[in-house]
């Protein structure tokens, strides 16, 4: 695919994409974040396809917004400015549609909208040079789009002190708010990554898909209501070609081999 600010690749069944502006420390430009959206959209529909690792080229993972696009703005109509933003949005909104799960490998600097990416993200693995922090209102900006993923991530009070201080954190502090999930050193970054990466997709992708379906579909719901939702959707599950396979491997003593059915 001729992807322009990212690079595209597949490894066995698990697909990396790589923000490719490194000069730049990796903004989300409007090309990038088009062609992110694309990458997310094409891995998530490649049935072979068991799980996403998103990076940053060179030293950054993404320094956010894209300054000069930014001023560019202040030329713009109220419509211009409001139908670039739905299509930049969706960006931000493939964490709750897409059914394979996201690995944020978090190499550097993650700012801005690239703390919004990690948040995002299913799973998140950061270097100890990793930096994160929501540094919008030094710039006169708001985290609005990222705002959701955030706070789920911190919850309100930690979010609002993120937002009105601007402060930027540690990969350790970062992990300490549940930012992300592990914090390792440079060198291990890949190797780790790669490994959740792998435990992920060894599992059943068609109980992987419902999962995430499950977990986002129910967030909002009614408690009771939910229960019901779960219920019914557990009856796909109980009558797959996976579960039984599972159940068959677990009791031959082999690796099961799943088809997603």
């Amino acid at each position: 695919m001729g992807y322009e600010t990212i690079t595209y690749e597949v490894v066995e069944n698990i697909a990396k994409v790589t923000l490719n502006l490194p000069e730049m420390r990796n903004p989300l430009t409007e090309a990038s974040t088009t062609e992110l959206i694309s990458a997310i959209r094409t891995a998530d529909a490649d049935s072979n396809i068991r799980a996403i690792i998103l990076t940053g080229a060179g030293k950054a993972f993404s320094a956010g917004g894209n300054l000069n696009e930014f001023k560019k703005n202040l030329e713009k109509t109220a419509p211009e400015l409001y139908f670039e933003g739905k299509a930049s949005t969706e960006l931000f909104k493939l964490g709750a549609e897409v059914t394979t799960p996201l690995i944020a490998s978090v190499n550097g600097p993650a700012l801005g909208g690239g703390t919004g990416l990690v948040a995002m993200c299913h799973l998140a693995v950061a270097s100890t040079e990793a930096k994160l922090g929501l540094t919008e209102l030094r710039l006169g900006l708001v985290p609005f789009v990222i705002m959701p993923w955030v706070r789920r991530a911190v919850g309100d009070r930690i979010m609002m002190e993120m937002m009105l201080t601007a402060e930027i954190m540690s990969a350790d502090k970062a992990k300490d708010l549940n930012l992300v999930h592990r914090v390792v050193a440079p060198n291990e970054l890949e190797d780790e990554t790669m490994k959740l990466a792998k435990q992920v997709a060894s599992f059943s992708p068609l109980a992987v898909k419902l999962s995430l379906e499950s977990y986002f579909n129910t967030e909002q719901m009614d408690l009771m209501k939910s229960f019901d939702y779960l219920t019914n959707l557990r009856l796909v599950s109980f009558m797959s070609e996976d579960l039984k396979e599972g159940a068959s491997a677990f009791l031959e003593k082999r690796p099961p081999n799943w088809l997603g059915k």
